[in-house]
């Protein structure tokens, strides 16, 4: 359910192509995402997945990283240096790794930076942690190409444990 809630607000927000990493939080985003008629691209690195997405930005597309939140250090540099400086419209969406319940220590500094890192580069972002909060997806989505800028939204564990 909160899967499709997620990708109904992706679909009607205008996003007509995204780029995905792999994310095991994400997984059922990426399942429902299949049975859509939305292009999908696998990239094998964040920063491939920013490049691209400026290439359709530019072809007027509507592109969406998905990613987890431990890969924003390694597309730092080209969202710096290439969208951001360019004023492309991206939104990104991250599963938010490293936060409460998080088994795997090496994802909590990263938990910790990615807010950081997001407000140093004047980045607006949302945290979405409970299924009330997703009614707030689409207008935030929608606001990324109204302003032409970069938006991010982080999907904590939570979200998924209250369907549980």
């Amino acid at each position: 359910m909160i899967d499709r809630h997620i990708v109904d607000s992706i679909q009607s927000s205008g996003i007509d192509i995204i780029l995905s990493l792999p994310c095991n939080m994400l997984s059922g985003i990426f399942i429902e995402i299949a049975q859509r008629n939305i292009v999908h691209i696998p990239v094998c690195r964040e920063e491939e997945g920013v490049g691209i997405a400026a290439g359709a930005a530019l072809a007027g597309k509507k592109p969406m990283l998905l990613m987890q939140n431990s890969g924003l250090g390694n597309s730092i540099n080209t969202l710096a240096s290439l969208t951001l400086l360019y004023k492309l419209p991206l939104f990104i969406m991250m599963s938010h790794r490293g936060g409460p319940g998080e088994q795997i220590l090496a994802q909590i500094p990263m938990g910790k930076a990615s807010p950081e890192l997001l407000k140093l580069l004047r980045i607006d972002f949302i945290k979405l942690s409970h299924s009330a909060e997703l009614v707030n997806l689409g207008p935030f989505i929608k606001k990324t190409f109204e302003e032409s800028l970069i938006h991010a939204a982080f999907l904590s564990r939570e979200l998924w444990h209250e369907e549980k």
